[in-house]
Formats: C-alpha cells, sequence, structure tokens
C-alpha cells in the first residue's frame, strides 16, 4: 500500500510539473496501441514532447487535486474517458500532432472488432483450391474455377466502416493475408491555452482563416448598409455611396465643386475627350514600335559578327 501510495504522490507531482511547464496537452486515444509504438512515439517526441499516461480514476484525482491552482484545466475531466493518455508539448501543435499519428502498424481483421474503415477485397487469382468454393459463396463472394484454382471474379466489399468484424469475414481476410487495419495513437482533443478543440482545427490554413475573416466582414458590410447602422467595415461604403450621391446631383444640376469638374466637362464635350483617345493610342504604338527594332539589333549583335557557318 506504501508503494501504491508514493507512486500515486510522484504521479500527482509528475503530472503538475507538466501542466506547469506546458501550455498545450493533446488528449489521445490508446486502444490497440503496443508498449513498442508507445516507445517510438516517446523516441520521436523527445526534446519537443512529453507523454503521460495513468488510469482515468487517478488522472481524474489529480487534475481535480489541482483545479485551485490551475482552474481552466477542468475542461480536461469531461474528455477523461476509455483508454486515454496526455502529450504535453509547447512546439507546433500541427507538427507534433502529424508525430502522433503518423507511428501506425499493419494488424489483421480480428472478429468482433469495430472497423473504422471499409475493407474490400480485390478480384485475384487466389490458391484454394474447388473445395473452398462453398465458404465463398457463404459470404457472397463471386467466384469461378480458373486454372484448379479459385479465382474472385471481381472486387466486393466484406466489411463497412463503423461495423463489427464477422468470423468468416474476419477469416476470409486472414486466408488471403490482407491486413486492413492500422493500430496507432489517435488524437481526440487539444488543449491550449485554456480552449480545447477537436484536432481538425489544425488541419485550417492561414489562407482559410483569412477567406472566413474577410466573408464575414462583407457579411457585417452588407448588413450594416441594408439596415442603414454605421459599422467600422460599413464606413468606407457608406461614404463612397454618399459621394456617388453627391456626384450625381452635382451633374443634373449647376451647382460644381472641386470633384465634379472633371466629370461635368467631360459629359459637355465629349468630342474632345474622344479625339484624345485615338492620340493616346497611337502614341503608345509608336513607342512599341520603336523598342521592336531596338531588340531585334541587340539580338543581331548577339552572334559577334560572325554568320551561321562561319
Amino acid at each position: 500500500m506504501g508503494g501504491s501510495r508514493e507512486s500515486k504522490v510522484e504521479y500527482f507531482s509528475k503530472l503538475k510539473e507538466l501542466l506547469e511547464t506546458y501550455k498545450s496537452i493533446f488528449i489521445v486515444g490508446v486502444d490497440n496501441v503496443s508498449s513498442q509504438q508507445m516507445h517510438e512515439v516517446r523516441k520521436a517526441l523527445r526534446g519537443r514532447a512529453v507523454v503521460l499516461m495513468g488510469k482515468n480514476t487517478m488522472i481524474r484525482t489529480a487534475v481535480r487535486g489541482l483545479l485551485s491552482d490551475f482552474p481552466q484545466f477542468e475542461k480536461l475531466l469531461s474528455h477523461v474517458k476509455g483508454n486515454i493518455g496526455f502529450v504535453f508539448t509547447n512546439d507546433d501543435l500541427k507538427t507534433i500532432r502529424d508525430e502522433i499519428v503518423n507511428h501506425k502498424v499493419q494488424a489483421p481483421a480480428r472478429a468482433g472488432a469495430f472497423s473504422d474503415v471499409d475493407v474490400v477485397i480485390p478480384a485475384q487469382q487466389t490458391a484454394f483450391d474447388p473445395s473452398k468454393t462453398s465458404f465463398f459463396q457463404a459470404i457472397g463472394v463471386p467466384t469461378k474455377i480458373t486454372r484448379g484454382n479459385i479465382e474472385i471474379t471481381s472486387d466486393i466489399k466484406v466489411v463497412v466502416a463503423g461495423t463489427k468484424v464477422g468470423q468468416s469475414e474476419a477469416t476470409l481476410l486472414n486466408m488471403l493475408n490482407i491486413s486492413p487495419f492500422t493500430f496507432g495513437l489517435t488524437v481526440q482533443q487539444v488543449y491550449d491555452d485554456g480552449q480545447i478543440f477537436p484536432s481538425s482545427i489544425l488541419d485550417i490554413t492561414d489562407e482559410e482563416l483569412v477567406g472566413h475573416f474577410v466573408s464575414a466582414i462583407n457579411n457585417i458590410a452588407a448588413i450594416s448598409l441594408a439596415i442603414n447602422y454605421p459599422t467600422l467595415p460599413s464606413v468606407s461604403h457608406s461614404i463612397i455611396n454618399h459621394y456617388k450621391n453627391v456626384l450625381a446631383v452635382s451633374v443634373a444640376t449647376d451647382y460644381t465643386f472641386e470633384g465634379s469638374e472633371e466629370i461635368k466637362d467631360r459629359i459637355a464635350n465629349p468630342d474632345a475627350y474622344a479625339a484624345a483617345a485615338p492620340v493616346a493610342a497611337a502614341a503608345s504604338e509608336s513607342a512599341a514600335a520603336e523598342e521592336a527594332p531596338a531588340e531585334e539589333e541587340d539580338e543581331s549583335d548577339d552572334d559577334m559578327g560572325f554568320g551561321l557557318f562561319d
């Protein structure tokens, strides 16, 4: 009992130290994860993150005992369920997340296990003799006999994601040496500076954030203009719209101000501006024509005075 009490005290002390040292925590699921996989993950994260495992009751007791000093960690309690552990870090969250989930191993199908993916058996020539035909037919796998062996004639889905693997399906997959599943740590939630969110948030790019921000500003501006309620995003639009109204009044009346003088002059003397447009176009074409010979002349100098066959 004394050793158990000492180990708990040591665990509580370790957890408190990690909470004080690191600002971010990954809550990771460790179902079907071997000790060798855990070793590989710890090795890969060394110097950048710390992995802490423990029984859920002990984790909850430890966190509750620290709430007086760290009240923000109360948000973790509702997520301490199932087979989980903690990964503490101050490093880039996306980089650490990717490192955590990258350590996966192939695993054979097991009867009764839940599948997180659809499992499809591809059409293929097998090494099984015709005596196995009834087994394939019982599962609904289309077959024919080719060169004395069973051939699966078309791709067939034998397991649907989210369902249990049946005994017959597991037997068939193992007979065909198909290991459809991968086991490894899964990131269930991320805690960062007092906030908890799913790891999918880490996949949002800066461009997407800017796009959402701009879209929100546009929506606010549109609503503000529609209800005639000034806000910071709508002020510039309101100023421009009012300026257009004043300009329209100036054009429609004898009232003239500095901003409307040129517009009114263009309306009053359209021929003058129409004549100026071709002149400007001709000038630009002339400038382009003058530059073209210069380029040709430069190109002729590249042969250093020699012909192609000199």
